[in-house]
């Protein structure tokens, strides 16, 4: 994938309540700026009666964009309109820090994809609560912390989790199997930008090993939700879903590889999404303009 240059391309992306006129006005506004629309989408929620948007844009003389500039000057529209709106430029890679446990398939799949160009991200630091996957950290030049939970230290745990947040200035936390509840504080204090990738199957499999007791169940359909993380725990708004096909023939070992393959993959897109700027909370549920 060929990033974008600084100042090449702005996204804007923008909710508030659904009413005539707010495309032409951000149109309007593009053009009385020199711009030239290059993606758009749009979504009118019918049941909150709230409008999404998501456009991309250039210059049309193809010269430099000013992000700053224009920030400033929408404020306008965007009061004219009651919007909750972003304005970046495209080519700003978010800040992203990775939690794990034991599990390395999720970590391994963020950390190939971002170093071959397909996630717009920095992964600054892997967080996690084992030692284990330090050298995969390492293989890919990534700092990784140590932070060891236990029931007693659990508060401070989390006080140095959202301190590392805080000091590098973190734009997304992702839980790429970490296999620690997080206490509701915590999750109020990340809400909106932490992301969380758990196994979906009907029945749903609690506790250890849910792939075999999947296997043991003969169930036909596996899959893996990624949602935003909320105190209601794995019951966030869902950014994405996979789903595969398995059947009788299979070994537990079989339903175990191919619930990882669909982890990560369900995973990756959200993780891509979010920092694309594509994603909207719209109460419990999101709008993924894509």
């Amino acid at each position: 994938m060929t990033p974008d240059r600084p100042g090449q391309h702005c996204v804007l992306t923008l909710s508030c309540p659904d009413t005539l006129g707010i495309v032409h006005a951000v149109s309007g506004f593009l053009v009385e700026h020199g711009c030239t629309i290059r993606e758009s989408q749009q979504f009118e929620d019918p049941d909150s009666g709230s409008f999404f948007m998501r456009v991309q844009f250039a210059r049309a003389d193809g010269g430099e964009l000013d992000a700053a500039a224009l920030r400033e000057a929408f404020t306008e529209v965007s009061a004219r309109f009651g919007m909750t709106w972003r304005l970046v430029d495209a080519s700003e890679r978010q800040r992203v820090l990775i939690m794990v446990s034991k599990f390395a398939h999720c970590l391994n799949d963020l950390l190939f994809r971002t170093s071959v160009g397909e996630l717009n991200l920095d992964v600054v630091a892997v967080v996690s609560n084992h030692p284990d996957l330090r050298r995969l950290a390492d293989n890919y030049d990534v700092p990784f912390r140590h932070i060891p939970v236990t029931p007693e230290t659990k508060p401070e745990a989390e006080a140095a989790l959202l301190d590392l947040v805080r000091t590098e200035r973190i734009d997304l936390v992702v839980l790429a199997r970490y296999m620690q509840i997080l206490s509701d504080d915590t999750c109020k204090q990340l809400e909106g930008r932490a992301i969380n990738i758990h196994h979906s199957m009907l029945p749903s499999f609690k506790g250890a090993r849910p792939y075999h007791q999947a296997h043991a169940r003969g169930v036909k359909v596996i899959g893996a939700t990624a949602h935003y993380v909320t105190a209601d725990l794995d019951e966030g708004p869902i950014i994405e879903q996979e789903l595969m096909r398995v059947d009788h023939t299979m070994s537990a070992e079989e339903f175990a590889a191919h619930g990882r393959e669909v982890e990560c993959r369900a995973l990756a897109r959200a993780v891509r999404w979010h920092t694309e700027n594509r994603v909207a909370l719209n109460g419990t549920r999101t709008v993924v303009l894509h």
